[in-house]
């Protein structure tokens, strides 16, 4: 893990050493909103699917793949793939609990350089219509989150329309930690295009960067309304890209304060209470690295915590 703190607290000086002030900040919204214990234990389900993302295949073909597997008893995996570096990791099942398909994600392995790069890419380009049927002109994302979903995007919209045929279940929801969670909300949108309109699509994420710019965050906003972005402490990744680049955060935020304390923040990119991540990490100097491993409620995220 220390071999990546050098490398990527560089590119953020560089890159995205300040939040804001950028564009210009959007009218004053109502203040962050207080979770309640069940509101936070909720979420703890999809951290177990965002760790267990980062498991190798072979164990998440038996969902033999440490605590997250045993604290999510009874998920079938039916898919997976990724190598973990050029292609992340990643899963698709069905949690016969909720009845629901589960696709997860894995984030950024730290000691895999290829997909460290992959993060560190911030062109922004349009989507591409045939993964995004109706996708408006005007939306564009970064470049590598885009071509990173692409790479299994069939294969996992092939494998969800077919349990969603033998299981009855009509709901899919989209989870990952840092990059996979970029690759989660790319996933979902695209997916909500493409499946029928009576399907539920959410996705919950955790520690993601920006993905796209005011446009995409407006659109994914119209067409996943239910969606959660778990942003931990004082975690600088949620605030890359920075906003000087053209990148915004579409709504959902859920700020962990600190453990049973977490709030629900208003708006795209609440600059305006001190409460959420920008005005609680205003610049990466101000961030710190670790805390986007975890905890999350009690569960740290990422490659070391697979077991």
């Amino acid at each position: 893990m220390l071999t990546f703190v050098p490398i990527i607290l560089g590119y953020f000086m560089l890159a995205a050493v300040r939040a804001g002030p950028l564009p210009p900040l959007p009218p004053p919204q109502r203040r962050a909103a207080a979770l309640a214990a069940n509101q936070l234990s909720s979420l703890v389900p999809f951290t177990q699917f965002a760790r267990a993302a980062y498991c190798e295949p072979k164990k998440i073909e038996g969902w033999n793949c440490g605590q997250a597997c045993d604290a999510l008893p009874g998920f079938e995996a039916t898919l997976t793939g990724g190598d973990g570096d050029a292609e992340q990791f990643f899963f698709v099942g069905h949690w016969p609990q909720e009845n629901t398909v589960v696709v997860a994600h894995q984030g950024t392995d730290p000691l895999k350089l290829q997909a460290v790069l992959t993060d560190l890419e911030v062109l922004r380009g349009p989507l591409d219509s045939a993964l995004f049927p109706g996708i408006p002109d005007n939306v564009s994302v970064h470049t590598g989150f885009r071509d990173q979903h692409a790479i299994a995007s069939k294969q996992i919209l092939t494998e969800v329309q077919r349990l969603l045929a033998t299981t009855g279940s009509s709901k899919v929801i989209t989870v990952g930690h840092s990059l996979g969670g970029a690759v989660a909300m790319l996933s979902a949108l695209s997916m909500r295009l493409q499946l029928p309109a009576d399907v539920s699509v959410t996705s919950t994420t955790f520690g993601a960067p920006r993905v796209g710019d005011q446009e995409f965050a407006n659109f994914f906003d119209s067409k996943i309304p239910d969606f959660r972005r778990v942003n931990n402490e004082k975690d600088l990744v949620p605030i890359i890209p920075g906003r000087f680049l053209g990148f915004v955060h579409p709504q959902g935020e859920i700020h962990l304060l600190s453990k049973g304390r977490a709030v629900a923040c208003a708006g795209q990119d609440n600059a305006n209470d001190a409460q959420c991540q920008i005005e609680t990490v205003p610049n990466v100097l101000e961030g710190n690295i670790l805390n986007h491993l975890g905890p999350y409620e009690g569960v740290f995220i990422g490659t070391p915590f697979c077991n």
